[in-house]
């Protein structure tokens, strides 16, 4: 026996919970199920942000906000405008859920625990009278047209399901890409993006823990960051980092995560001018040793570490630098080269860049060009973002925006 619903929303994330509900506030008449593969809900929501969830950044503009997106910033314009971060928080303490804003703009709920939005939607749910079925790994989909309309059909592996409306809301999905390209859909191919650069190196080999803000470009390559670094065991992490993976994922999976960075130290000083500012460190500090202590604005030890590896011993006096010295230690300030073997990933961190071809989505509804009564939400299309959550707030606009059209 097959189960009847006047809509189905493939995927109990994010994305899949914020559409049912808005659906069902909008039009409470409407019987409403999400089928959820794994045995729980919103998992990605419970690890997100370290336990706290990152719910979208205090960023109030639309045209500000699409920069953070390598993937969908000309898409994103118009949805922005309907449902942007603003909204996202009016919508978050309509139903009961304070959220607080973090020196780096990033925004969290008050109660610093990712169980406060988790709790929020289930309760929605709940009241809403939508039901949430667990354990449905959707198997096939089907679409029929009959003389009494049209309607989809969705096989898991022990129902099926009937429903008017459909809602994929499955984020990166391998499996569903496939079933949407039998569909005809186009699925740009996923790489990963927001990953870490394993680099192997003995300027940084005694340093995990230490960051700066710096500025990173990838040689042969337009790929340029800013922002914060953070050396790790691995090799280096951090905001800058991870903006590059980003914005980089398709050029560094060509390349096969092999590649030389140049980091500047000094953020955005250029050689000459960190030679001007050595050169009248020699004449104030003649008599001090040059590695004991950093005059820039980031840690002693990599200082010390970036001294050595200019071919300058610790004993060495700043009035004893040849000009030789000068130049290679301003050239490691401001140009230091590292090779990236290889990429780490974490799992709370994850996202790939890839999906359904934006050309084939109207960006008013969510809804496909190809098929009607076909919407999608979240990272199932090729949209993706750096961190601080820019993901979630795509989730929260494409589900809004669905919920408006359906």
């Amino acid at each position: 026996m097959s189960q009847n619903f006047d809509i189905i929303i493939v995927g109990g994330g994010a994305g899949g919970f914020f559409t049912a509900i808005n659906i069902a506030e909008k039009n409470p008449k409407l019987k409403i199920a999400i089928l959820e593969r794994g045995k729980e809900v919103l998992t990605k929501v419970r690890i997100s942000g370290g336990g706290r969830c990152n719910v979208t950044h205090a960023c109030f503009e639309p045209n500000e906000l699409v920069k953070f997106y390598p993937r969908g910033e000309k898409e994103l314009r118009g949805p922005f405008h309907q449902f942007c971060s603003g909204d996202t928080i009016e919508w978050f303490e309509k139903h009961g859920v304070e959220l607080k804003i973090e020196d780096d703009g990033r925004m969290f709920p008050v109660s610093n625990s990712s169980q406060t939005i988790i709790d929020c939607f289930t309760s929605a749910t709940k009241k809403l009278g939508i039901q949430v079925l667990t354990g449905q790994s959707v198997q096939s989909i089907y679409k029929s047209e009959t003389s009494e309309g049209n309607f989809w059909k969705i096989e898991t592996q022990n129902e099926q399901y009937i429903c008017e409306k459909l809602v994929l809301a499955t984020g990166s999905n391998p499996k569903m890409w496939e079933t949407l390209q039998e569909f005809g859909h186009s699925i740009v191919s996923p790489v990963p993006s927001l990953f870490t650069f394993n680099i192997k190196d003995p300027r940084i080999k005694e340093l995990p823990g230490v960051s700066a803000q710096v500025s990173v470009k990838v040689k042969d390559t337009k790929l340029t960051s800013a922002g914060p670094l953070l050396v790790t065991h691995w090799g280096m992490s951090g905001p800058a980092i991870l903006k590059l993976s980003a914005w980089g994922a398709r050029t560094l999976f060509e390349k096969n995560y092999q590649f030389t960075i140049f980091v500047n130290w000094l953020n955005d000083m250029d050689a000459e001018d960190a030679e001007v500012i050595l050169k009248e460190l020699k004449q104030e500090h003649s008599k001090k040793a040059v590695s004991k202590k950093s005059p820039f604005e980031f840690p002693n030890r990599l200082w010390e570490s970036l001294v050595l590896a200019s071919g300058i011993s610790e004993e060495t006096k700043w009035a004893d630098l040849s000009k030789m010295q000068l130049q290679n230690l301003s050239n490691q300030l401001t140009n230091g080269q590292f090779q990236v073997n290889g990429k780490s990933t974490f799992k709370e961190e994850f996202v790939t860049a890839g999906g359904i071809d934006l050309k084939e989505i109207n960006f008013k509804t969510m809804e496909s060009k190809m098929h009607p009564n076909l919407f999608f939400a979240g990272e199932i299309v090729n949209i993706d973002a750096i961190t601080g959550g820019f993901n979630f707030q795509n989730a929260w606009t494409s589900g809004f925006i669905v919920a408006n059209s359906i």
